[in-house]
C-alpha cells in the first residue's frame, strides 16, 4: 500500500485497515517479551533440584530486576533520541540469544549443578533484564499514541506467555514426571519454545508491523508532532521523513512538556503501578515456592498456584475492554490499588492456618487484581497527549512498573526471616 494512504494533512487516517492483525501482533509482541522469562520462572523447581541451596527463584528474579530497571531508567531519560525501531528488534535479539544460550549451558554441563552453571545462568537472566527494558519501554512508548487496544493486547500477551508456559509445565510434569531426567527434558522443551516465539518476534516487528496501514498512520501523526523517534519503522514502511523529523510538515511543531513536567503530571499514576508490582511481586512467585508449607497436591502445589495466578493475571487484562466496570477515575484507581495491601495479612495467615483451597483462591484474585489494574493505568494515563508525550509518559510508567517488581522482589526476601531457611 502507498505511503500516502496514510499521509495527510489532518488527524483522520484516510485508510486504517489493519487493527485487527495490530491487535494480533501486539499480542504476540508482548507474549515474546516475557515468554523467557516466564518459561524461568516456571521451570524454576528444575533449577530448585539443580541449585537447592541458592534459592534460584529468588535469587534469578533479583539479578534480573536491577538490570531491567537500570537500562530502562536509561533509556526512559533519552527516549526523545533513541529509535524505536533499533530498540525493540536489538531486544528481542537479545531475548532470543541469551534464550538459545540457556539451552547451550544446559547441554554443555549435561543438566548439573555447581557454582559455574549457576554464573553462567545469572548472566543470561541478566540479559533478560537489559532485552526486557528494551522491548516492553519501547513498546509501550510506542503502543501509548495509538489506539488503547494495542497496549492492552501487548499487556495481555504478556499475561498470556505466562498461563502458556503454566500449562505446558503442568502437562510435561505429567509426562515427564515419572521418566529418567524427567524435569530436564521439560526444560529444554520450555527453552526451545521461547527461542522460536523470541525470533518470530524479531521477524513480526522487522517486516509485518511497522506496514500495517494503521500503525503507519499512528506513526505519522507522530512525527508530525515532533517525533524523532518514529524516523526508522516509518522508513521502513517506506514513509521517508525529513531531516527535522516531522514527515514533511512545515517545522512549526507543538510544544511538547517535559519528561519532568509528564511525571509531576501523572505521579499517581506512576505510584499506581509502583504499588500494584511491588505487592504482587513480594507474593509471586518466591514465596509459592517456599512458603506455602506441605499440602495434597505435593510436588504440583507450587506449580499449580503459578497457573491459577496467570490464567486470572490474563482474564484480568480483557476485563477493562467491558467498558462500564473499567475504572478510570484516579482516585478509584488508588483506593482500589491501596486495598490490595490486605492480601498481605491475607497470604501470611492462610499459609499457616488455611488449606491449599484457600490459597489457590487467594492466589487468583491476585492475578486477577494485577491484570485488570495494569490494564486500567496504561490505557487511561496516555490520553489527551501528543505522539512524542505519550511515548516519553509510556517509558516512564514502565520505569516506575518495573521499579516496583524490584522493590517486590527484595521485599519478597523478608518472608525467609524467623524461618531457619535464609
Amino acid at each position: 500500500m502507498a505511503a500516502m494512504d496514510v499521509v495527510g494533512s489532518n488527524e483522520t487516517p484516510v485508510k486504517v485497515e489493519g487493527k485487527r492483525l495490530a491487535i494480533l501482533v501486539c499480542w504476540i509482541l508482548g507474549f515474546g517479551s516475557l515468554v523467557s522469562w516466564n518459561s524461568m520462572l516456571t521451570i524454576g523447581d528444575y533449577y530448585y533440584a539443580l541449585f537447592p541451596d541458592y534459592h534460584p527463584s529468588r535469587v534469578l528474579t533479583l539479578v534480573y530486576q536491577p538490570f531491567a530497571l537500570g537500562t530502562m531508567a536509561i533509556l526512559a531519560y533519552n527516549e526523545s533520541r533513541v529509535d524505536t525501531r533499533k530498540r525493540n528488534i536489538a531486544g528481542y535479539i537479545l531475548f532470543f540469544l541469551c534464550t538459545l544460550a540457556l539451552i547451550l549451558v544446559d547441554l554443555a554441563s549435561s543438566g548439573k549443578g555447581g557454582v559455574g552453571n549457576y554464573i553462567a545462568i545469572c548472566v543470561f537472566v541478566a540479559g533478560f533484564g537489559v532485552a526486557d527494558a528494551h522491548v516492553q519501554g519501547g513498546m509501550v512508548g510506542d503502543l501509548a499514541f495509538m489506539e488503547p487496544e494495542f497496549i492492552q493486547s501487548f499487556f495481555a500477551g504478556l499475561a498470556a506467555s505466562g498461563v502458556l508456559t503454566s500449562g505446558l509445565r503442568l502437562m510435561t510434569k505429567g509426562v515427564f514426571d515419572k521418566s529418567s531426567n524427567g524435569l530436564r527434558k521439560g526444560t529444554m522443551l520450555f527453552l526451545a519454545i521461547s527461542t522460536f516465539f523470541e525470533f518470530l518476534c524479531i521477524l513480526l516487528y522487522a517486516f509485518v508491523f511497522a506496514k500495517l496501514p494503521i500503525v503507519k498512520h499512528y506513526r505519522t501523526k507522530a512525527a508530525r508532532e515532533g517525533s524523532k523517534t518514529v524516523a526508522s519503522d516509518l522508513a521502513a514502511a517506506g514513509i521517508h521523513t525529513e531531516t527535522n523529523g516531522t514527515a514533511g510538515i512545515d517545522a512549526k511543531l507543538p510544544t511538547r512538556l517535559s519528561n519532568k513536567e509528564l511525571l509531576f503530571k501523572n505521579i499517581d499514576y506512576a505510584l499506581d503501578l509502583f504499588l500494584i508490582y511491588v505487592l504482587t511481586l513480594s507474593i509471586f512467585p518466591g514465596f509459592l515456592y517456599e512458603n506455602t508449607g506441605k499440602h495434597q497436591l505435593g510436588s504440583w502445589y507450587p506449580l499449580v498456584l503459578i497457573a491459577m495466578y496467570n490464567v486470572w493475571d490474563l482474564i484480568g487484562r480483557y476485563i477493562p475492554l467491558i467498558k462500564s466496570i473499567k475504572i478510570e477515575s484516579r482516585k478509584g484507581l488508588m483506593i482500589a490499588i491501596l486495598s490490595r495491601f490486605l492480601f498481605i495479612p491475607a497470604f501470611y495467615f492462610t499459609a499457616k492456618y488455611g488449606d491449599q483451597g484457600w490459597m489457590i483462591m487467594l492466589i487468583s484474585l491476585l492475578g486477577l487484581t494485577n491484570g485488570y489494574l495494569t490494564v486500567c493505568v496504561m490505557t487511561v494515563a496516555p490520553k489527551g497527549y501528543t505522539g512524542p508525550e505519550a511515548n516519553a509518559l509510556g517509558n516512564i510508567l514502565v520505569v516506575f512498573l518495573l521499579g516496583g517488581i524490584f522493590a517486590g522482589v527484595a521485599l519478597d526476601w523478608l518472608w525467609l526471616i524467623g524461618n531457619g531457611s535464609f
